[in-house]
């Protein structure tokens, strides 16, 4: 047997395997799902609704912000405030804020400003300003891209009343009016990201959180020092809600609401850098997972089964195992979409997800070969072990 033979049977035992893995993939995340929908009624909105503080950090204008701020001041809940906080005064982000609020004067706002950060993630340093002034114990921190109906608050508050939960995570649905690009981007949001998140829920609960949408204690926030020794990191969410599992002790619940993620980037060179920078992120913040996540994707081991087995004589074998790969991806966005984040958009193209898949794979691959530096509203970082942040000058 040559060298070339050895080769050419390596690289096919290695597509199988590939094909196995992410269809067992699969199964886990249709049994994740079932999961998911049975704990929708552990955790409805009920009687318990304690007055909260909804922070926001601001950093310039975004496409449809002042629709997304708006939704959070329609809220169905008896007593709320809302916090923004932005670098200067005469920030966009908080002149949006300003307009949005003089329409609803009944919603206890208020603006504020924390200069330029002192910490790696300025980010976390406008949470920590908003949280020293926040009136109530529960606070909810979102992005600003992000939307909500009219229950949210009650219903991600709901978990609270249990006093060993520290904090209630959401997942999300990606919105986006742009074109190919953003809308790959997007179902990337509502499928690969939802699958991962609700695997890693039902075999080990969640030890993690998802920046969209975050409710904690004050006094847990307290436990891990405030937010400043979570400002060292890229992954602030991640890092936070894994503290609050390990270090302060307390349940993370992944809520059964979810929340609107608004894609910003239309253009292909954004969202390509955009997603990739989280790729990257994601390898130092969890390295040996995002090793393992490399045997989730399903079509680049159809796309490698069919090139070996092409090669070899075996074609028609090749292109069943890439049509076998393109059906599962199909049918796993159609499940995610209709049964957990009700994504009509990715529901009506979920014929493009076997292209995200490959997408994802190929982030993942460069996420071992690109550079370490990444930018985040307009600052440029480098990211170090454990997923923390050096500031760059430039």
């Amino acid at each position: 047997m040559t060298f070339g033979h050895i080769v050419s049977l390596a690289l096919g035992a290695f597509a199988v395997f590939g094909v196995v893995t992410s269809t067992v993939y699969s199964l886990l995340v249709a049994l994740a799902v079932n999961d998911f929908r049975r704990a929708a009624s552990k955790h409805a909105p009920g009687s318990f609704r304690p007055p909260v503080s909804v922070l926001k950090a601001l950093h310039g204008d975004e496409p449809d912000l002042e629709q997304n701020l708006a939704s959070f001041f329609v809220q169905d809940y008896p007593e709320y405030e809302i916090l923004f906080c932005a670098r200067h005064s005469n920030d966009l982000g908080l002149e949006a804020a300003r307009r949005v609020a003089a329409r609803f004067p009944n919603v206890n706002a208020r603006i504020l400003t924390c200069g330029e950060p002192p910490w790696p993630n300025a980010r976390t340093f406008s949470f920590e300003i908003m949280r020293r002034e926040a009136k109530y114990p529960i606070l909810v921190t979102n992005d600003s891209d992000v939307r909500v109906g009219p229950d949210y608050l009650a219903s991600v508050v709901a978990p609270l009343a249990d006093p060993n939960v520290g904090m209630v995570t959401c997942l999300y649905r990606g919105v986006t009016r742009h074109g190919l690009w953003a809308q790959l981007e997007a179902m990337g949001m509502s499928i690969e990201m939802t699958s991962g998140v609700l695997v890693a829920n039902m075999v080990e609960g969640m030890k993690f959180a998802l920046g969209p949408s975050m409710v904690m204690r004050q006094s847990t926030v307290e436990k891990i020092g405030g937010f400043e020794p979570i400002s060292h990191y890229y992954a602030d969410d991640f890092v936070l809600g894994n503290w609050t599992a390990l270090k302060a002790r307390q349940k993370v619940v992944l809520s059964t609401y979810i929340v609107e993620h608004h894609v910003l980037n239309g253009a292909f060179k954004k969202s390509i850098a955009h997603q990739q920078g989280w790729a990257t992120s994601t390898r130092f913040s969890r390295p040996a997972g995002h090793v393992g996540e490399l045997l989730t994707y399903a079509v680049p081991f159809g796309l490698l089964a069919l090139a070996v087995l092409g090669s070899t004589g075996h074609l028609l074998l090749g292109l069943a195992l890439l049509a076998f790969t393109l059906l599962d991806r199909v049918l796993l966005c159609l499940l995610v979409a209709s049964s957990v984040v009700k994504d009509g958009s990715a529901l009506r193209k979920a014929w493009l997800y076997p292209l995200r898949d490959f997408m994802g794979f190929c982030f993942w691959v460069r996420s071992y070969s690109g550079s370490r530096r990444t930018r985040y509203r307009g600052d440029l970082y480098e990211l170090l072990p454990e997923g923390r942040l050096r500031k760059l000058a430039e």
